[in-house]
């Protein structure tokens, strides 16, 4: 079996998604997603697959190597290099497992569990304490047990100055409101997480992450900006608050400091946009070895979201995967399932063979960006 061809599409979802498709001369193909590469994903993909024609599908982690040491001074250790050659390896992985008729969970070593817990990201363009405990309520009555808001906020009436992200006392109050709602409204059974987004200095977030250590929450998230390394760990040792991080690190050799100074309680690695399948499952083995639990970040539409949960499924120290879609309502038009995908704030591993999912033609044609073409 040779590959033929790979084409890709860009979808509403959040923000763009690049579908990719892999095509070979047995007839059989595999689809992926990637995510926050922008229209440049589409191009380069369009410049890789040069590199691709006449090899060998089967061979996955050789196919990504190869082209990842191609583009070596072109941006091969982070950005939209590795975003764009992520949808190439989910479509492998899903390629693959149609090839040999099993899920891709399997390839990867079996699961460890069925079902895989989501988190709802519930922000809102309303960002009072009553709307936030509002919203809170209702994602639990959806059934989710996990949720997760975003409490920077730049137009804070309380902030000085919108290019300094030092905070004053007025906006960690604010913040320490938002949560206080949020707890009150759901009760001490569901976790929450909440998002800084990687937008305070070292004191600013030493401060706030304080603040709410009285809510139990599951994690502050990036409460600093990801490229420092130290000052994460200084936050993370200053409080009994989790410290999580990741989305903004890729490959491997991106998370390597980070968890061999054990300067974060948890990781998030954004699995469609950072490293892919084999490499994602690399990274969680690395966190294993220093008990640190796997969360990955995950905006990416039902596609994008089913090739996480295939890693998720086969790694031990899996926490909690997000889903991003509450504000979009064509989430389950995209795919073509037997099924709902999520079910009570769990998606369920699917027995199909690939990724379990296929994309829904219809619903493509009607969310692709103008100027896409369909899949031949």
């Amino acid at each position: 079996m040779k590959i033929t061809d790979i084409q890709t599409i860009e979808v509403m979802g959040h923000g763009y998604s690049t579908y990719v498709r892999v095509y070979t001369d047995s007839g059989i193909t595999g689809t992926g997603e990637c995510i926050h590469g922008r229209s440049a994903s589409s191009a380069i993909i369009g410049e890789m697959k040069h590199l691709l024609i006449g090899e060998n599908p089967m061979n996955v982690d050789r196919l990504f190597e190869k082209v990842r040491r191609a583009y070596l001074f072109d941006g091969a250790l982070a950005g939209n290099v590795i975003s764009a050659l992520t949808g190439i390896e989910i479509a492998l992985w899903d390629l693959v497992g149609k090839a040999l008729d099993v899920p891709v969970y399997q390839l990867l070593g079996g699961k460890f569990r069925d079902k895989i817990r989501l988190y709802s990201d519930c922000g809102s363009s309303r960002n009072d304490p009553e709307s936030c405990a509002e919203k809170a309520k209702s994602v639990v009555q959806m059934g989710f047990n996990a949720i997760k808001f975003d409490i920077d906020d730049s137009q804070c009436p309380h902030k000085l100055d919108p290019w300094n992200w030092s905070v004053t006392p007025g906006e960690v109050q604010c913040m320490v409101d938002k949560v206080a709602a949020v707890r009150e409204a759901v009760g001490s059974d569901i976790d929450i997480a909440i998002d800084m987004h990687g937008r305070y200095d070292t004191p600013a977030a030493i401060r706030i992450t304080q603040a709410m250590e009285p809510y139990n929450l599951m994690w502050v998230e990036e409460p600093v900006p990801p490229e420092n390394i130290d000052a994460m760990r200084e936050v993370k040792n200053s409080t009994s608050t989790p410290i999580c991080t990741g989305e903004n690190l890729f490959l491997r050799y991106g998370f390597r400091d980070l968890i061999e100074k054990q300067a974060v309680d948890i990781i998030m690695p954004d699995i469609p946009k950072c490293c892919g399948l084999s490499e994602g499952r690399k990274i969680a083995n690395m966190a294993e070895v220093y008990y640190i639990p796997f969360a990955p970040h995950n905006v990416c539409g039902p596609l994008g979201t089913m090739a996480s949960c295939h890693v998720c499924a086969s790694i031990p120290n899996f926490l909690v995967l997000e889903w991003h879609w509450l504000e979009r309502e064509h989430w389950d038009e995209l795919v073509i399932t037997r099924k709902p995908i999520i079910e009570n704030g769990y998606i369920s591993l699917l027995d199909e063979p690939g990724l379990g999912l296929e994309i829904n033609p219809d619903a493509i044609v009607k969310y692709m960006k103008p100027g896409c073409k369909l899949f031949d």
